[in-house]
């Protein structure tokens, strides 16, 4: 089975005849002085400017060997191994084979490993081979959200919403890069000098971002925000304490009532989860259409049009933008539309959606609260060059908009629903809005844990005749606000 794999070996080469030596060069007769000097002093062997006084101890030392090792041993998989075979190979076959072209070259080399490196040997090199190397722990580590790459020898991990110095490491920039590659030509995309930076998608759905030399000046930046494989739904988000019962509840009747949401939020408070889990109140027989630069959305329906922007070939053409594909969507007769994230001039589409006949219509958007993100609308309006009296913005996005999730990232890590907001309407000039569900923060314990409660303003929901019509009756209770933590 180890020659299935294995590269069929290169002739050998031609054996040059030896020339026979007719005379021996005449011994050099020593001076008694150097032989004496030679016998009196012993011969002292000189070790590598490396290792002497290197600071090193034993086992930092051991560490380094290993790391040197792989090196050597996924050098000769690369040379040993018949990649185009291994195609076909099953995972036992190819896990075999791993493990005996590394037991011949330890042998090779005369290394001797125990049981548990020799394991852990065979295992980074059937990364090597068929996965992403030193990232494929992190990814198969569900405790691990995010992982983040700041050259070689630094990479972050986030977990329970705190980011640490992981003991992962490439080996050096190639090794970094290839693994980059690796990762944007399964997807068709391109990272190099002429184009130092790129959106992709792991295998698992995981989003992907790398920007490479000459912009990132310390070796490759990469960051990788992990698919979670487990779907969070409201109830586990309510578990998890990101909201409240009573919230959930306002939020199930808002989206089955078919009310345009807007999901606002900073970098990584949650949003996509938070639109995840919105999305599994749409009912079954609805088609949606979904548009996202890359895709990371679950949604559950079985109607789905599931729609990805694509950048720009070699010659700079080719590309479909988020617009491109909204204005496509339209087309298509979805009763709904939810686009990932809102942050150029598909915002005017969207908003035409949200005003012509597509209700309960949802999106995401970078924004520190609900005033911010309607100012926010204003803004990437504006930036579309679009001729608009600021009165007739503003009335298109109060029209458009019924609901502001607000997701926050606090300093102890966690992610709060911390505001839901109704757009009310206009007063004036002025869109005016309606907190319905805030999150109180009292302070900060011992523990560095933030403490806080949920409560509600006390006003009454807009749309509670509208929720009464489509048969969701909400207590008048779920409005009564809370003076202490439960």
């Amino acid at each position: 089975m180890f020659k299935r794999y294995k590269k069929e070996p290169a002739a050998a080469p031609a054996v040059v005849p030896e020339i026979p030596v007719t005379q021996e060069a005449p011994a050099i007769a020593q001076p008694a002085t150097l032989k004496a000097s030679m016998k009196s002093k012993p011969i002292v062997k000189i070790r590598p400017a490396a290792a002497k006084g290197d600071g090193l101890s034993r086992e930092a030392r051991r560490a380094k060997k290993l790391r040197d090792l792989r090196l050597e041993m996924h050098t000769k998989l690369l040379e040993d191994l018949n990649l185009a075979a291994i195609e076909n190979a099953t995972e036992a076959d190819l896990r075999r084979e791993i493990s005996a072209i590394c037991a011949d070259g330890l042998q090779e080399m005369g290394m001797v490993l125990n049981k548990q490196e020799r394991d852990l040997l065979n295992v980074e090199m059937y990364d090597e081979v068929t996965g992403l190397g030193p990232l494929e722990p992190l990814l198969k580590d569900d405790s691990v959200n995010d992982i983040l790459i700041n050259g070689p020898h630094q990479i972050f991990i986030e977990v329970d919403g705190k980011l640490e110095l992981s003991a992962v490491r490439f080996r050096d920039d190639k090794h970094l890069m290839r693994v980059i590659d690796k990762i944007v030509s399964a997807v068709g995309r391109r990272v190099d000098e002429s184009n130092p930076y790129v959106d992709a998608r792991l295998a698992d759905g995981s989003r992907f971002n790398a920007m490479v030399s000459p912009i990132a000046v310390d070796g490759a930046l990469v960051s990788i925000r992990k698919f979670k494989k487990e779907k969070l739904d409201i109830d586990k988000l309510v578990a998890f304490g990101a909201f409240t019962d009573e919230m959930g509840a306002y939020l199930q009747a808002a989206v089955a009532c078919r009310l345009n949401i807007i999901v606002s939020g900073g970098t990584g408070s949650g949003k996509t989860t938070t639109l995840n889990a919105l999305s599994s109140f749409i009912a079954d027989d609805e088609r949606i259409a979904t548009i996202e630069d890359t895709a990371e959305l679950q949604l559950q329906q079985t109607h789905l049009a599931r729609m990805e922007s694509r950048p720009p070939n070699v010659e700079g053409k080719g590309a479909v933008t988020q617009r491109d594909c909204l204005k496509n969507a339209l087309r298509m007769r979805p009763d709904r539309i939810i686009v990932g994230e809102t942050r150029g001039d598909e915002v005017i589409d969207m908003l035409q959606a949200m005003n012509t006949g597509h209700d309960g219509s949802m999106t995401t958007i970078h924004a520190n609260s609900a005033r911010d993100a309607v100012a926010r609308l204003e803004n990437m309006i504006a930036m579309t060059g679009v001729e608009m009296p600021l009165r007739a913005m503003r009335s298109q996005i109060a029209s458009a908009v019924n609901l502001i999730v607000q997701i926050k990232r606090l300093q102890d890590g966690s992610r709060r629903m911390v505001s839901i907001t109704e757009v009310a309407g206009m007063e004036g000039e002025v869109i005016s809005l309606q907190e319905i569900f805030r999150y109180q923060v009292n302070g900060t314990g011992k523990d560095g844990k933030i403490d806080g409660f949920f409560t509600a303003t006390g006003l009454r929901s807009l749309y509670s005749e509208r929720f009464s019509q489509w048969g969701y009756d909400l207590p008048n209770s779920i409005y009564n606000v809370q003076r202490a933590a439960e």
